[in-house]
């Protein structure tokens, strides 16, 4: 994978010089391609070096539920990842010039800054971009190798309707529905969160677990949320029809009023202790 950036980054650029340069000789200036190679060559290999926080920054991104969280990350690394390579480019060009007995200006201003950071974002969302296919293929195919090699739960074991079995990476976790407080989707994975403060992050959508949960009264109360009923112990209706939820242990829980109905029928209930 790292071989692969490396390779398209010197190619482009290399293109990105023989433009300049011959750019230049349109303009009737000076082409000078081994300076152009130059500033592309120490700005690839600052950006290189940096391809390791790129890859922990989609890491950390994809295992973080919320958008708003997500964006302030991207956000704190795009800012990181630029700041770093401004520094590390002229460090690297000064170092190499003066050994070379020449001098690097990089001629430090807001404009400068702000072309370098344009720049830089580009290149971030190129690479993060591919970093994120990657990582999604990689998921995959380590979800598909787990389900062939993780032997199924023997048919003879017996089964209790009280118990649901939660698959966490390559352990099963046996759960009591009654435990569930709700269940939140979470990008390609299903949030669980127990009463006993514990979460559990299972690959799989949140249409195919409502179908799965419905019988313990665990039901959608919003587009990415379901919420279980048996634990609700307080209902609290907005004037714009969203509603939230407070569950037997005080925790709260919003609802959308597009689901409603599904718990109109906590006026009767009482939460069992």
């Amino acid at each position: 994978m790292f071989a692969a950036i490396a390779a398209i980054a010197i190619v482009v650029g290399i293109v990105n010089a023989l433009s300049g340069a011959q750019d230049a000789a349109w303009r009737g200036d000076t082409a000078d391609l081994g300076q152009r190679l130059f500033w592309e060559m120490t700005s690839i290999i600052v950006i290189l070096a940096l391809v390791p926080i790129l890859m922990l920054s989609v890491r950390y991104v994809r295992g973080t539920t919320g958008l708003a969280r997500r964006i302030g990350i991207g956000a704190a690394a795009l800012l990181a990842f630029s700041a770093l390579h401004i520094a590390g480019m002229v460090s690297l060009r000064k170092l190499l010039l003066w050994l070379a007995g020449n001098r690097y200006d990089f001629h430090f201003s807001l404009t400068s800054v702000l072309y370098e950071f344009r720049k830089d974002a580009v290149t971030a969302l190129l690479i993060g971009a591919t970093l994120w296919l990657l990582e999604s293929r990689r998921e995959l195919r380590k979800a598909a190798q787990e389900s062939l090699s993780i032997p199924a739960i023997p048919q003879e074991q017996p089964s209790s309707p009280d118990l649901i079995w939660l698959r966490d990476g390559t352990s099963r976790i046996r759960v009591r529905p009654r435990e569930i407080l709700w269940v939140a989707s979470a990008g390609n994975y299903i949030e669980y969160c127990l009463a006993d403060g514990t979460q559990h992050l299972i690959r799989g959508t949140l249409a195919a677990t409502e179908g799965e949960l419905a019988r313990f009264a665990i039901v959608r109360v919003h587009r990415t949320r379901l919420a279980n009923l048996d634990r609700v112990s307080g209902i609290e209706f907005k004037p714009s029809g969203d509603f939230e939820l407070t569950f037997d242990d005080g925790r709260t829980l919003g609802g959308s009023r597009r689901y409603r109905s599904a718990v109109a029928s906590l006026g009767g209930r009482t939460a069992p202790a």
